[in-house]
């Protein structure tokens, strides 16, 4: 029978016909713009390589994988992580290009972890015997690893960790032990189902000294130290003897992931197990060689911190993305001035969606420069670190903890004030954001809750304008210490307040930011140092503190990087600029109290605030479709109808519902007195409870 829903079209003025005239009235260079944001490291000319490999390949097809079950999402994420190995043999793919694949797929990778954080933690704490051992394994596959640290009783808290790993004098040997069950590994990715392998973290335990008359010796706890252990049997992929593990079940999102729990009991290891580039055991004294720089056993954190912070700009930008296109189709309403008769607005006119969704556009736009700066930051670290400076690396661990907070909950923040903005239709599968919201639900919490990793960056300040306090005639050493001398010598010349000029004058901006920052480090070092509060009394104080700092970096980055900008055409940077402009003053209108405390600013400066923001939106309004555009993003990977390029919205809705919907093909029994399920079959209650 017809179909004549396939001869439907939606009303005029319909997608297609309104993304060009929004595209059409916005003088900026999406390509040039595109080029500047993605050009440089080769990102685009990767993107237009790899993606048309992956749309060839029906495995790939993104169309019904929402109907799936939790373990049927698992075996297609194997499926599809197997089959990106092959594509990457067949087509001679390099490390960045199968992680381009990853991306683009966007179905996280059951082997994520084995080339993240299991051949980083080998390449950065193992020694040159032991990298040269297990590195050719791991680059080939012929092992497949994870990283497990946290467990169920502790995260955040490294040095809590339970696990034991005991020193075995006799037979050279660690023996690896859970003594309770808060000490079983927990959320470890690519552990349950997949590795055969695993960074293990346990507390060292070493005897203190020998035993006498066969007494047991006492053990002395070392803190926690990295062990590469094999927890599977590499034919069979049965755990070993030993060793319980598994996976955790379902979570939020990630439903492709095994994320695991593991426990030992008395496993033994050999001596090689315990990666000994900076901190060893000697296998015939016992004694113990610590690191000569403690903050090195983070350098493996470190590094996925900062590739959070750089990734947080592209998983913003795709909701931004879909929102933007979507509210700029999407028409509600008539203007309640006008006659009555002319066209229903769109809702991207209204301001009050502009004030939801334009700050985030200019959002994405900060992220993209501090994650550029992280990502310079550890590449000079880690150069450093190599010849044996390991002086940068506390400042980027400090660094990474502050910025990881901050721009995972801007993004994870960002993607659901998105949702919302897009009405109804939002909180559908056709929005292309239920997977990102829920994958992207265990940033603000992996690697370091964004509560807790902020006293890092706090402790760093204060720690550092002690420092100041204490020889505050001595040369400034950095720019920080720069900052804390000249608000220490304003104070004391009974300078109270400042007030830059923050509506007129951009790097006006960054100094209010700066004088926010450094007037709470100051009053955090009141607190501890010189009233001797308990720092558990302090820690929401703390937390503001790193938040007020981190967003000083995010917008002197913003802000250094179009100062020194030279390849953008003059159209393009004016554009930039009212970002910038938008990101820092909206950010400024929700700061207000401490900026009006610290002196940065005045009542009448923070009062204009909210007219200048309406200003720079209507500013930026005519180019946000354009703008989004130079994210670059494909229609494969957002896998959004309300998002696609074309503006094809409700055509796409109506196919996802009425052609590819597989509950669409079923025809259902709903006379409750029979127990049938499905029409013509012999399904009912009790059976489907035994298939669960």
């Amino acid at each position: 029978m017809p179909d004549f829903t396939d001869n439907l079209r939606p009303a005029e003025p319909d997608g297609p016909t309104t993304l060009a005239k929004e595209r059409s009235q916005s003088s900026l260079r999406v390509h040039e713009l595109a080029e500047h944001l993605l050009g440089r490291d080769g990102f685009l000319k990767r993107q237009e390589r790899i993606l048309p490999v992956l749309q060839k390949e029906p495995l790939l097809d993104k169309s019904t994988q929402q109907n799936l079950s939790r373990p049927d999402r698992y075996k297609l994420g194997l499926a599809r992580a197997k089959l990106l190995r092959r594509l990457a043999g067949k087509h001679g793919w390099d490390h960045e290009d199968y992680k381009m694949a990853e991306y683009l797929v966007d179905d996280v990778s059951p082997y994520l972890l084995h080339m993240d954080m299991f051949v980083t933690t080998v390449r950065e704490q193992g020694s040159e015997e032991q990298k040269a051992h297990w590195l050719p394994l791991i680059e080939s596959w012929k092992i497949i690893g994870a990283y497990a640290q946290t467990e169920l009783g502790h995260g955040s808290n490294v040095k809590g960790l339970e696990l034991q790993a005991t020193w075995d004098p006799k037979t050279k040997e660690f023996i690896l032990h859970s003594p309770t069950l808060t000490s079983s590994k927990w959320w470890n990715g690519s552990l349950g189902r997949t590795a055969n392998h695993a960074i293990v973290v346990a507390q060292l335990l070493l005897p203190e000294s020998n035993p006498v008359g066969g007494r047991v010796p006492a053990y002395k706890s070392y803190g926690p130290h990295p062990f590469i252990v094999q927890v599977r049997d590499i034919k069979t992929h049965q755990p070993l003897e030993g060793v319980v593990i598994g996976d955790i079940g379902p979570k939020y999102g990630y439903p492709s992931m095994d994320n695991a729990y593991m426990l030992f009991k008395d496993f033994r290891i050999p001596h090689s197990a315990m990666l000994s580039r900076y901190a060893r055991v000697d296998p015939n004294t016992g004694e113990y060689t610590k690191p000569e720089n403690p903050a090195v056993v983070y350098g493996s954190l470190t590094f996925v911190r900062s590739r959070i912070v750089s990734h947080a700009r592209l998983v913003l930008a795709r909701a931004v993305t879909v929102a933007v296109r979507y509210t700029a189709i999407r028409r509600q309403f008539r203007d309640r001035d006008g006659d009555g008769t002319g066209p229903e607005l769109a809702v991207l006119d209204y301001p009050t969606v502009q004030i939801r969704i334009l700050p985030l556009l200019a959002t994405t736009f900060a992220l993209h420069y501090s994650g550029l700066a992280m990502r310079r930051i550890y590449e000079d670290a880690r150069n450093n670190i190599d010849r044996g400076d390991f002086s940068p690396l506390a400042n980027m661990h400090v660094m990474s903890s502050g910025l990881k907070s901050l721009c995972t909950t801007l993004a994870a923040d960002g993607i659901e004030t998105c949702r919302r903005a897009l009405g109804g239709h939002g909180f559908g599968g056709g929005s292309g954001l239920i997977q990102l919201n829920n994958d992207y639900l265990s940033k603000p919490t992996v690697e370091g809750d964004n509560w807790m990793i902020t006293q890092q960056m706090a402790a760093s300040l204060i720690k550092k304008l002690a420092a100041v306090v204490e020889s505050v005639d001595a040369p400034a050493k950095d720019a920080t210490e720069k900052s804390f001398k000249e608000f220490i010598f304003a104070r004391n010349r009974g300078e109270q307040s400042i007030n830059y000029g923050i509506l007129s004058d951009d790097e006006a901006i960054v100094r209010a930011f700066e004088r926010r920052a450094v007037s709470l480090s100051f009053e955090a070092y009141e607190e501890r140092v010189l009233k001797k509060s308990k720092w558990n009394d302090l820690m929401i104080k703390l937390h503001q503190l790193s938040r007020a700092y981190s967003q000083y970096i995010l917008v002197e980055n913003f802000y250094n990087a179009l100062r020194s900008e030279a390849s953008l055409s003059k159209e393009t940077m004016t554009v930039m600029w009212d970002l910038y402009r938008l990101f820092s003053l909206y950010t400024m209108n929700a700061e207000a109290r401490e900026l009006l405390n610290a002196g940065a600013a005045s009542n009448e400066q923070l009062n204009a605030l909210p007219s200048r923001i309406q200003d720079l939106m209507a500013r930026i309004r005519p180019h946000a479709v354009n703008l989004v555009d130079a994210w670059k993003i494909p229609d494969y990977l957002l896998d959004s109808a309300l998002g696609r390029y074309d503006g094809k919205v409700y055509e796409d809705l109506f196919n996802r519902a009425h052609r590819l919907n597989p509950l669409n093909k079923i025809t259902f029994n709903p006379n409750y007195w029979e127990e049938e399920i499905v029409k013509g079959s012999r399904d009912n209650g009790k059976d489907i409870l035994c298939k669960l």
